[in-house]
């Protein structure tokens, strides 16, 4: 019985622990015995486990234990799920002891016009140098954090004098682990499909991830992609870090593929053209370095390929443009313990940790080498960042705010969030020819952010135009592009807000901006008689709403614009609380939602309209409390179904019920009033099966409203759901011969004929990496309620379809003209021409509920601001236009 019992527990010990690696991953250096082992805090060697966000937490608390003279550890917030978010800081025991003059030093180094070339000269020759890992952003991507143990053990244990002097040089900063909620996703699932023996074969359990996949956050963001809008607390805390700091090197490790070696820099083209020279000169020198360690121990490697530095969004882009250096790193993946590649070689997760610890270690090596060139580069960027802003014919950018004030701040105080000076006028003034009032934003480029300005509110950032050639030339040839990521980006079009360039400084009275996305609201007339009135068309209105309906409130809508007796229009969409209708104290409700929303309110002593309906009209409709409900799980995208979750319920503060599909298929949906379908990663007709459908259809039929996302409206078409259609790309080619064997003579006289021949007859438009769009809005409908004519959304793929006949139901936005459709990026120029009037946005009425389709979709990356409004629209007005039994 005891020989059976220690049997099976050392069978489940070999699922988790491997003896592939002993602690061997270090470098051939004396280590100290002083500095607790990861094995030895652990319990397993390095390399031998995939450690949990929790045992990696465990060893940094250890770390700072043993060594409190030589590292910091400093919290920079938690995780939707309630982990800590931290990084280390690692240096001689002198340096960390200096710390807060370190980061004094580095913030005036920040700021030429504060520090002299005297004063800067004194920090130059006396700060060390910094740099900053980060580890992890993607949770199944496992060797990097356990490569950043290894790396703190190393500089903490190592007793060489190469070690030694990397610290006496350098600061370096440890982000452990940016995404502990994927990675305790992905740990948690990985062991439980883990046998005897752990499998190299790539169609096994642990190397194929359930929906949704670590790779994400808990709002399954792909938080790569999330520097520039900053609405995670695992990215904007960090950035908040980086800003303390101003960390010379900042470097980014991932994985890719297990079939590929390892990448570091220099970057693949196209680079973003803010990138000086100087950034890419010592990136290549650093990628030479890098080079140097890796040929020393016989490690394979690429450069200049497929991971370019074009979009800002990336952590190994975003401290480019305060003057840093920023690099991915990307080791092929075991995805789990071992990997069978295609060669047939064996790739283990050690092999991972161990040239990220490598890759590490080089990189701070170049740091610490080359500590005073580093730190003049970071001078010179920040020095000629003032003049070419103070030069600049677009010196100052001015948002006024009077077209969408909710936008407006939220654009300023996410510009502060990124390091950028925001300054808010106190009085109204005249610039450039144009009047402003008191409130309006200004942001003045004579400053060291400026490059940061630009890439964030630039309309335009270009790729360079021999790179977009040999696009061109590829697809001629049948090969994909090398478009790695979106090509537009632009803040104020992605908020769809107004901003004004300008050659001069006002001379107006002015204070400083910070970093709140919402103003706080007020209510004039706050003791009305009758009741309250909230003009609708930004997002202080919409949390005003939200937050009214989960409070209980009677709410009312008017689809149409009215002139009330007190001389104010309000815009179609625009929201009415009467006493009347709500029992309870609703002056002290209204002033506290007012407060908590940005909303600005209204108080009525009177019904009267002048103009439009009255309050009691039919064109006037109660909004109830939806319940609203959103397709979960496979075959949804895990990302846009996180993005459109994080909108609704972080930014709109409203709760989502996610259902998985199997539900979906067979289950009474009549508690739900809102049904979104997130865009599609797969086959949802197979998926729901025909009693599935046939449940959807009579859900919608009996007063559900239903919103498809995106590639979800694929599906609407061809199920019959939405009378569109899905267009090819169009051809003026002649067939070609088909399935036929034997045919008539042809004559092909030039290449160029060969060329038009061998193209498909016919084919899907070609795929779109990611391009800002116009968008024309037809205001007479009730879904465009307090929308701008013109709205901007991203346009991802190659889904182009047919408008809706007026028959069947409305076009309520469609793509402008050909020559106004791109607003920023570069498009195909025969997408350009077959998108024209195209729609984005459809509405189809069924029985006594709807259809809502997006073509595209509005909560990409959560970023589209602009396209909020017309969500709400959907979501909220759908609901109290739809007719269900209630």
């Amino acid at each position: 019985m005891k020989r059976t019992a220690l049997a099976s527990a050392l069978a489940v010990a070999s699922c988790f622990v491997t003896s592939t690696f002993a602690d061997t991953l270090g470098l051939e250096v004396p280590y100290a015995a002083n500095t607790p082992s990861i094995e030895a805090t652990l319990g397993y060697p390095t390399g031998q486990k995939i450690s949990s966000p929790e045992a990696i937490h465990d060893y940094f608390q250890a770390l700072e234990k043993a060594h409190p003279d030589q590292v910091k550890l400093k919290y920079y917030g938690r995780t939707w799920e309630g982990r800590p978010l931290f990084f280390a800081i690692i240096s001689s025991a002198n340096n960390i002891a200096n710390l807060d003059s370190f980061s004094a030093g580095m913030q005036q180094l920040a700021d030429p016009r504060q520090t002299d070339a005297a004063e800067a000269e004194q920090l130059i020759q006396s700060l060390p140098a910094s740099i900053w890992l980060s580890y992890g952003v993607h949770g199944n991507e496992i060797s990097s954090p356990e490569a950043a143990l290894l790396t703190a053990y190393h500089l903490l244990a190592a007793e060489d004098q190469a070690t030694q002097a990397m610290l006496n040089n350098t600061m370096v900063f440890i982000d452990p682990l940016q995404n502990p909620d994927g990675r305790g996703r992905f740990v948690s699932r990985y062991y439980m499909t883990a046998g005897l023996e752990h499998s190299a074969d790539r169609i096994s359990a642990e190397h194929n991830e359930p929906w949704p996949s670590g790779r994400s956050n808990h709002y399954l963001f792909d938080m790569n992609r999330d520097w520039i809008a900053l609405t995670q607390p695992e990215i904007s805390g960090q950035v908040d870090a980086l800003l303390d700091y101003y960390p010379l090197i900042f470097v980014d490790l991932h994985e890719m593929g297990g079939d590929t070696s390892y990448y570091f820099t220099p970057e693949a083209r196209p680079y973003n053209p803010l990138i000086t020279k100087t950034q890419r000169e010592a990136l290549w020198q650093i990628g030479e370095n890098n080079a140097k360690w890796f040929d020393e121990r016989g490690y394979q490697y690429f450069t200049r390929e497929i991971f370019d530095a074009f979009y800002p969004g990336y952590g190994a882009s975003w401290p480019l443009y305060h003057g840093s250096l920023a690099m991915t790193y990307e080791m092929a993946s075991a995805r789990g313990h071992k990997w069978r590649t295609k060669d047939g070689t064996i790739l283990t997760y050690g092999d991972g940790v161990k040239r990220h610890f490598v890759a590490s270690v080089a990189t701070i090596e170049s740091a610490s080498q080359n500590r005073q060139q580093l730190l003049q580069n970071f001078w010179n960027y920040r020095s000629q960042a003032i003049r070419d802003g103070r030069g600049s014919d677009n010196r100052v950018r001015i948002i006024p705010g009077t077209d969408d004030a909710a936008a407006a701040r939220k654009l300023a105080g996410l510009l502060v969030q990124h390091g950028v000076e925001v300054n808010q006028a106190t009085e109204s003034f005249k610039v450039c020819g144009n009047n402003y009032p008191a409130g309006s934003y200004i942001v003045d480029g004579a400053q060291p952010a400026q490059y940061m300005v630009r890439t964030l509110l630039d309309e335009r950032i270009d790729m360079d135009q021999p790179f977009i050639d040999d696009q061109e030339e590829r697809r001629a040839n049948n090969l994909p592009d090398e478009i790695y990521d979106v090509t537009a980006w632009s803040l104020p079009l992605m908020f769809n807000v107004d901003i004004d360039g300008c050659n001069s400084v006002p001379s107006v009275d002015k204070i400083a901006v910070d970093g709140r996305l919402i103003e706080s609201g007020s209510v004039t007339n706050a003791d009305a008689k009758l009741g309250y009135v909230v003009a609708w068309g930004d997002m202080n209105a919409g949390r005003f709403l939200t937050a009214a309906l989960r409070a209980g409130l009677h709410v009312k809508q008017s689809d149409l614009a009215f002139k009330h007796v007190n001389g104010k229009t309000y815009p179609a969409g625009s929201l009415i609380l009467t006493h009347a209708e709500n029992k309870t104290d609703l002056a002290s409700v209204v002033l506290e939602l007012a407060r908590e929303s940005g909303a600005q309110v209204d108080g009525v002593d009177r019904s009267w309209v002048l103009e439009g309906p009255n309050f009691g009209s039919m064109n006037v409709n109660r909004i109830h409390a939806p319940n609203i409900a959103m397709a979960w799980d496979e075959p949804f995208s895990s990302l846009n179904a996180g993005h459109t979750r994080f909108v609704i319920e972080q930014q709109f503060n409203y709760p989502v019920t996610a259902i998985r599909t199997e539900q979906l298929a067979r289950s009474n949906l009549s508690h739900y009033q809102v049904l979104i379908l997130p865009a599609l990663a797969g086959n949802f007709s197979h998926a729901l099966g025909e009693a599935g459908l046939a449940n959807l259809k009579d859900w919608v039929e009996k007063g559900g409203v239903l919103i498809t996302l995106g590639t979800a409206t694929r599906w609407a078409v061809d199920n019959d759901l939405l009378a569109s259609a899905r267009e090819a790309a169009i051809t003026d080619k002649e067939p070609g011969h088909g399935d036929d064997n034997r045919v008539d003579g042809l004559l092909l006289e030039t290449a160029k004929d060969l060329a038009h021949y061998i193209q498909a007859d016919e084919s899907d438009p070609y795929w779109t990496a990611g391009i800002l769009a116009r968008g024309d809005v037809d205001q007479d409908h009730w879904l465009a309620a307090g929308v701008k004519p013109e709205v901007v959304s991203i346009t991802v793929g190659n889904d182009i379809y047919r408008p809706l006949t007026i028959d069947n139901g409305r076009n309520i936005v469609s793509y402008a003209a050909a020559d106004r459709v791109v607003a920023s990026g570069y498009l195909w120029a025969e997408n350009q021409q077959q998108l024209a009037h195209k729609p984005v946005l459809m509405w189809q009425p069924h029985g006594r509920g709807m259809l809502i389709s997006f073509t595209q979709e509005p909560t990409y990356r959560a970023y589209l601001d602009g396209m909020n409004l017309l969500l709400m629209n959907a979501i909220f007005g759908g609901s109290a236009h739809a007719q269900p039994l209630r």
